[in-house]
């Protein structure tokens, strides 16, 4: 099976035949089978050559870098293989046409809503006082249908997560004080967490859209712009309550971190690395844990339901039928 690398206290990598050779700032060496790798993601200061580049692009590896406080700097995208000029006309033309770009961010966030809901229902079975919260959030849903704009759209949207996230302490209970999303820089540990995670599952989709022939720049809910492949943050948004919010609820609850697991430096906090080690490799695991997939008739992992959801929008663009965002039915 393909695994993620989580590089730390690497002092440089190169090719060496068919794998790659990690040398680590104490000495030793690991030997990876290039087969085993899905993506790469580099959390130290590192050097490499040309060769190792040419390898991992002729085996279609992203790789995926982060600075010392574990914040996403970049991605190296091999040049795409799988490419389509008819695809790639569909996606702007889509883009383009006000309706059909609204319909398509509707589903988003109506998928997104809709697994915010189940994670709050999980929990008031569970005996958390939620159940205002859901309340809500199910009104704040059945107004997505009627939004006119992708404006009024991401409003909404603002609205279920204000609204969720004012639910989270009753969920984590008193380990850490939440009490709003501060992004840039985040100002507390629950906000590092969400920062920290949010943008290694960005990264994560971003590989698997690679991986397909969309084209990562041109998105329907996100504005497209430089700097950034806004596709990805699209398809995020559905499985980072999946993904994201249930990961940083396991992990708090089952006391994985606790507060000495971060860092202040200056105005904000940051995850130690030994515990952004811990958190990678949870993160890993769910990644490629597997659910019974109701219409293939076969296990998947969640990893490949991010690249479904590719080959479902792709479907969507080439036929011209209507998208329907991926919900869970277990």
């Amino acid at each position: 099976m393909k695994r993620n690398y989580y590089l730390f206290e690497v002092r440089n990598i190169k090719r060496n035949d068919n794998t790659l050779m990690v040398e680590k700032y104490d000495g030793k060496k690991i030997s990876i089978p290039v087969e085993q790798i899905n993506d790469i993601f580099v959390f130290s200061t590192m050097s490499f050559n040309t060769k190792f580049l040419d390898m991992i692009s002729k085996n279609q590896i992203c790789m995926h870098t982060f600075n010392y406080y574990g914040y996403y700097s970049g991605t190296y995208y091999p040049r795409e293989k799988n490419v389509s000029g008819n695809l790639l006309v569909k996606q702007v033309s889509t883009y383009c046409d006000d309706l059909k770009r609204l319909e398509i961010a509707k589903e988003i966030i109506e998928s997104s809503a809709f697994h915010i809901y189940r994670n709050l229902r999980y929990y008031k079975e569970r005996g958390k006082n939620v159940e205002e919260g859901m309340k809500q959030i199910s009104k704040l849903r059945n107004s997505i249908k009627y939004a006119k704009n992708i404006k009024q759209l991401m409003g909404i949207e603002g609205n279920i997560r204000k609204i969720y996230y004012s639910n989270w302490n009753e969920i984590i209970g008193n380990t850490f004080n939440f009490s709003k999303r501060v992004r840039q820089p985040p100002d507390n540990a629950i906000n590092s967490l969400i920062s920290f995670l949010n943008s290694v599952l960005y990264t994560v989709v971003l590989s698997e859209i690679y991986k397909t022939q969309l084209n990562p720049t041109i998105s329907f809910l996100h504005e497209p712009g430089s700097k950034r492949f806004s596709l990805s943050l699209d398809i995020s948004e559905i499985f980072k309550p999946l993904i994201v919010d249930r990961m940083i609820f396991s992990i708090i609850n089952n006391k994985i971190i606790n507060a000495n697991s971060f860092k202040k430096d200056i105005d904000f906090l940051f995850i130690k690395e030994k515990d952004r080690k811990i958190i990678l490799k949870k993160f890993d695991d769910k990644l490629n844990t597997k659910i019974m997939h109701r219409d293939l008739k076969r296990e998947v992992t969640y990893r490949y339901l991010i690249r479904l959801e590719a080959y479902k929008l792709i479907k969507s663009l080439i036929e011209g039928s209507d998208y329907k965002a991926f919900k869970i039915w277990w």
